[in-house]
């Protein structure tokens, strides 16, 4: 396991629901005997965003910020697609090991999908951070055997993003690739592109998980596991488009 992946995600959990909220709601709880208006006040600071960002009203908001114009490609903009891992279930009984996690399944599924519209070969990459079997032996696996789609180039070294792209370009630019549809959840592109493009690479964003607006609904304002999740995704990449943007 890498020390720098696994500090860098210690850190961030402490800025993310619902640990963050927890935290805020501790320290609420720890000050009500000496300063009990400051006490009840981060208490129900801590209890109302937790119950905001668990809903999917909210959550739907916060995702769809993040999200660019859905735009389809037509095959002409670019020669190769690259797909990026979104993280592995390890030790599954019923694979008989480690195998592809939901959101790097939803990726590739988009990425088997494009890849026979316009016949472009294929890059997947990711590397095995936290340990097992990299992403990219996994995710190139499944692509062949479950979908039934060739893939070209397998980059299983990468931690982060970052390196998602600099060593896909190594990989992309040795057979004269520049031109490249992305495929990431759609949310992940704004802080995905940017990376790709300062190794020379020209990217047209090729998002997955768009879906059409809608009216909220009664139950919208109901807490929920998959709205804190959401939530959680959200945060998560706008922190991390703060963070390399500190770093650039």
């Amino acid at each position: 396991m890498s020390i720098s992946w696994l500090l860098t995600n210690f850190i961030a959990a402490f800025l993310l629901p619902p640990l963050n909220l927890l935290i805020l709601g501790g320290i609420g709880v720890m000050s009500l005997q000496r300063r009990r208006t400051l006490g009840k006040v981060l208490i129900s600071i801590s209890l109302a965003g937790l119950w905001l960002l668990a809903t999917p009203f909210v959550a739907a908001h916060l995702l769809n910020a993040l999200k660019p114009a859905a735009r389809l490609p037509t095959g002409k903009e670019a020669d190769a697609i690259v797909v990026l891992g979104g993280g592995s279930y390890y030790d599954t009984l019923e694979y008989g090991g480690d195998t592809v996690g939901r959101l790097t399944l939803e990726r590739i599924r988009y990425a088997a999908w494009l890849a026979r519209k316009l016949d472009k070969p294929l890059l997947v990459t990711g590397g095995a951070p936290d340990g097992g079997r990299p992403e990219g032996q996994l995710m190139g696996e499944t692509l062949e055997r479950e979908f039934g789609v060739k893939v070209r180039w397998v980059e299983d070294r990468s931690e982060t993003t970052r390196e998602n792209a600099r060593f896909s370009a190594e990989l992309l630019k040795q057979d004269g690739i520049h031109r490249i549809y992305l495929v990431s959840h759609a949310w992940h592109l704004p802080r995905a592109v940017p990376e790709f493009e300062r190794e020379g690479l020209q990217v047209v964003p090729a998002g997955t998980g768009y879906s059409l607006t809608r009216g909220p609904r009664p139950m919208d304002f109901l807490p929920s596991g998959k709205g804190l999740y959401d939530s959680y995704l959200a945060m998560h990449e706008g922190i991390g488009l703060i963070w390399y943007r500190i770093r650039n």
